[in-house]
């Protein structure tokens, strides 16, 4: 396979964190009432952490309730694709400190909704890795 790109490849820190960097719509994975919930939110990095906001309701509460959670963000386009996934601890913001340097990230709603809750995601773990599209190999002819 000399000359060929391996379809999977996996991330480091910093290029994860980069790729965070550049989106703006991730999904959130939380537990509700034993029920894993999934939503999109959109969000920004600050500080190597990631934040978003909402209104009271079932993201809000899944995150007072069981503050371990999965973030993942991704994209593509027509030669490859890339995905990170979070793995952290969130955290409603209350203390004004915390709040004032939440609202500096200049994180606003894309709907008209009142958000007026700051959540902070602490990664524990960070993993990405990047894609290359291509024709699926020959039965047997990739060891992966």
């Amino acid at each position: 396979m000399t000359g060929e790109q391996d379809p999977i490849t996996v991330l480091g820190d910093d290029e994860s964190w980069d790729l965070l960097k550049s989106a703006a719509l991730g999904r959130l994975v939380t537990n509700v009432g034993g029920q894993l919930e999934i939503f999109p939110v959109n969000f920004v990095t600050q500080d190597r952490t990631l934040l978003f906001r909402t209104a009271e309701g079932t993201k809000l509460f899944g995150t007072v309730m069981n503050d371990k959670v999965l973030f993942e963000v991704d994209d593509h386009n027509v030669v490859g694709g890339w995905s990170v996934i979070v793995r952290g601890t969130a955290r409603v913001l209350t203390a004004a400190d915390e709040v004032h340097e939440a609202d500096r990230a200049q994180l606003l709603p894309w709907i008209p909704t009142e958000k007026l809750r700051f959540v902070r995601i602490t990664p524990n773990e960070v993993s990405g890795r990047r894609f290359v599209f291509g024709p699926e190999p020959e039965h047997g002819s990739y060891p992966g």
